[in-house]
């Protein structure tokens, strides 16, 4: 349903974030091997995510990505999903065709509308502190 860019691109985030709450920056090399990217597209994948002022880059020494503690609970999935995939997620016909709408609609429209629909809910009602608290508390991992 995500594109492999997106699945990196949440994961990244919510890396960036759970480090963020421990005022920790965290480099492009660890968020490649703890999100099992390859570096150079997690680097393209963190760019995007800086130019949607999804996370902060901070350059120097002592610098990496980081994402304001203040920020982690207002920026929704659905942030993420755009930064990387834009909205075509919403608006993609089930079975892949380009021409399926409402007016001409494939066999599957109704039915993956309404996922749709769900998947759309799920992802803006979605805050990266919950999904990085879940994880700080054991409740779900990030890796394998």
């Amino acid at each position: 349903m995500f594109s492999k860019a997106c699945e990196y691109g949440i994961r990244a985030s919510i890396f960036i974030a759970l480090n963020s709450f421990d005022d920790r920056r965290v480099t492009p090399k660890e968020i490649a091997v703890e999100i099992d990217s390859p570096a150079a597209f997690t680097a393209k994948i963190l760019q995007a995510l800086v130019r949607n002022n999804i996370v902060n880059s901070v350059k120097g020494a002592y610098g990496g990505f980081e994402i304001d503690k203040r920020r982690i609970k207002e920026i929704k999935l659905s942030d993420i999903v755009d930064a990387i995939d834009g909205d075509s997620i919403y608006k993609g016909c089930g079975l892949g065709l380009h021409a399926c709408d409402e007016n001409r609609p494939c066999p599957m429209h109704d039915k993956f509308k309404v996922v749709r629909d769900e998947l759309k809910t799920m992802l803006e009602s979605t805050n990266l502190e919950d999904l990085a608290l879940d994880i700080k508390q054991g409740d779900t991992f990030l890796r394998r």
